[in-house]
């Protein structure tokens, strides 16, 4: 087994592809991201170009990882066996630090990522310091609240570019930026495929919104969720993700997936509440130092 690195998007995917969808689910970030940069070009993401990298054994990818500078390393769950997986995380870890890699950090699969924040610690000498425990939820039966909050769902458009650019800014600051783009490049990119929907009250005031991301693989992920801090618990959040999810089954999609921050116990309520169910966990590391 070996870690190749590939600095193309075209030859990542035609190398990766069939494993990335082998397990769409697990691998919604890797695939939601590709698409993103097939779609909006290299730089969708910062100015510094992105790098890929698989997991080659016999001739088949049994992992990969991607980073879009300056964001942390993403990891998928390696298809190896138990005892071989410390061994390979080891040696990726020593590979991209030969490679002069300053990781900031590395977000991946409970296990995955603290095993490669172990191996990179040891290797470079960086504290690695768990930054957030999210949970995978896919959708099962939508459950709308009951009653739902006055008001209704709308579709953002270019008059709502500005709230776009000041929420995800908002909502970025929030979690820490573990949300990664820029604001004005996110919101136009949403406007243009119809992927934020709005909850407004009944005079027509925007009080939340849900993000979804384009459909690939068959899966829609809502992302991000947001309300301001002086309308929440109203019912806004609730309502707008119930839409949004609405609008992705219309759609077609098979799933539709959202992250949740595991400390963050309303959220993690109101997403079971309206049909979500875990699937698995992950974590965020920083490296520091």
């Amino acid at each position: 087994m070996r870690w190749v690195v590939i600095d193309d998007l075209g030859e990542f995917l035609g190398v990766a592809g069939t494993f990335l969808h082998s397990r769409p689910v697990l691998h919604t970030v890797p695939l939601t991201v590709t698409e993103t940069l097939r779609v909006r070009g290299p730089q969708a993401y910062g100015a510094e170009a992105p790098v890929f990298g698989v997991l080659e054994a016999e001739g088949a990818v049994r992992g990969a990882w991607f980073r879009t500078p300056p964001y942390r390393l993403t990891l998928t769950p390696l298809a190896v066996a138990e005892t071989e997986e410390g061994v390979m995380l080891e040696a990726l870890a020593e590979q991209l630090a030969g490679l002069g890699h300053a990781l900031p950090g590395v977000s991946a699969e409970q296990p995955t990522a603290a095993a490669f924040a172990e191996a990179w610690q040891r290797r470079t000498g960086a504290k690695a310091e768990l930054r957030q425990r999210q949970r995978l939820y896919r959708l099962g039966e939508l459950t709308p609240p009951s009653p739902m909050p006055q008001g209704r769902a709308r579709v953002a458009g270019a008059r709502d570019r500005e709230l776009l650019v000041r929420w995800h800014e908002e909502f970025a600051e929030a979690v820490g930026n573990v949300a990664a783009g820029d604001a004005e490049s996110w919101a136009d990119a949403r406007i243009r495929y119809g992927g934020v929907v709005l909850w407004e009250t009944p005079d027509g005031v925007p009080v939340s919104m849900a993000g979804t991301h384009p459909m690939v693989a068959g899966q829609v992920r809502v992302a991000p969720v947001y309300t301001p801090a002086g309308l929440r618990g109203r019912g806004y959040a609730g309502a707008a993700t119930v839409e949004a999810s609405r609008g992705a089954l219309a759609a077609g999609a098979e799933d539709v997936l959202l992250f949740a921050d595991l400390a963050n116990s309303t959220s993690n309520g109101l997403y079971r509440r309206v049909g979500y169910r875990g699937v698995t966990e992950f974590e965020v590391y920083d490296f520091l130092g």
